[in-house]
């Protein structure tokens, strides 16, 4: 007898689930915004390096989201998840190697950029998030286990990706870019840490230790509150010290689903059913803010 939480929902509905389109903003946005950075900074946008980052990057995180799967598959936390690609099919190695299939296209779409400019500095930086990204449930390491995911995320869709993106575009480095990709790297953390919230129990069982387990969900929320509130401060001290053009101000217009995700999250973070939603409020969050972000650079131009 299975002992899936979400047996009575449609197939289709759980392949969407597994498939997670709203997730591969996190591959957008990176790119977006380092390379509208690298806009304001230089007045000039190559389209073709663009596209191949954004096809690469899109291609990257599936790789990410399958492989997440057969690893979590594994370890039996996702022994409730219907909606786990390894679940439906019911082919751990097939699943695996499309997941590497995946890798190997994205890598191959930076290596391309990197073939173009002569330069490996792309290809090494994108290898090194991968790696990263790996060690966040790939074995041996499974550092996401330890609490460690939050951490890995921030760096990898912050520094990592942001400054790739701004450097494929200017060969260069930046200070504004730098503190815009720390506000992608937290933005982009704030939705692992709220799919923590609804799991605690299934956590607990495969000894993962995630934030939410160490510090529960009281204090969860309230963290929350305060790294959300991040992005603004952030963002007001880039435009303060004239990092960022006044236009990013634009941020600001986010505001209002900040407020409802922590409302929410302050509300029903003890009731699982309730609060496991909330990471949907967070994607709608780190999309909303990471464009409205990039559009503030393009428009200073």
């Amino acid at each position: 007898m299975t002992t899936f939480e979400s047996i009575a929902k449609p197939k289709s509905q759980l392949w969407l689930a597994a498939i997670k389109p709203p997730m591969y903003t996190v591959a957008i946005i990176p790119i977006s915004v380092g390379s509208a950075v690298a806009y304001a900074q230089n007045h000039s946008l190559d389209l073709n390096i663009f596209g191949t980052f954004l096809l690469s990057a899109i291609a990257i995180i599936a790789w990410l989201n399958i492989s997440n799967d057969v690893f979590d598959s594994d370890t039996g936390i996702d022994i409730n998840k219907a909606e786990s690609v390894v679940n439906l099919t019911g082919n751990r190695n097939l699943m695996f190697w499309l997941a590497n299939l995946f890798l190997s296209i994205g890598i191959a779409g930076i290596a391309t950029i990197s073939w173009w400019q002569q330069d490996l500095t792309v290809i090494e930086i994108v290898a090194l998030s991968c790696l990263l990204g790996y060690t966040y449930q790939g074995p041996p390491f499974r550092l996401g286990y330890q609490g460690l995911g939050e951490v890995i995320c921030t760096i990898c869709f912050g520094p990592l990706a942001v400054s790739a993106a701004y450097y494929s575009q200017t060969q260069s480095w930046s200070i504004a870019n730098l503190t815009a990709s720390i506000i992608i790297g937290i933005s982009t953390s704030l939705i692992l840490f709220c799919s923590h919230f609804h799991q605690v129990k299934d956590d607990l069982a495969a000894g993962k230790l995630s934030p939410i387990v160490r510090m529960g969900t009281s204090m969860g929320a309230k963290v929350l509150t305060w790294s959300t509130a991040s992005i603004y401060i952030l963002t007001a001290i880039g435009v303060i010290s004239k990092l960022f053009p006044v236009a990013t101000l634009l941020v600001f217009l986010s505001l209002p689903l900040a407020i409802k995700l922590t409302q929410f999250v302050t509300e029903y973070h003890d009731r699982p059913e309730r609060v496991r939603t909330c990471k949907y409020l967070a994607v709608r969050l780190h999309f909303v803010s990471g464009l409205l972000l990039a559009l503030g650079f393009y428009l200073a131009h």
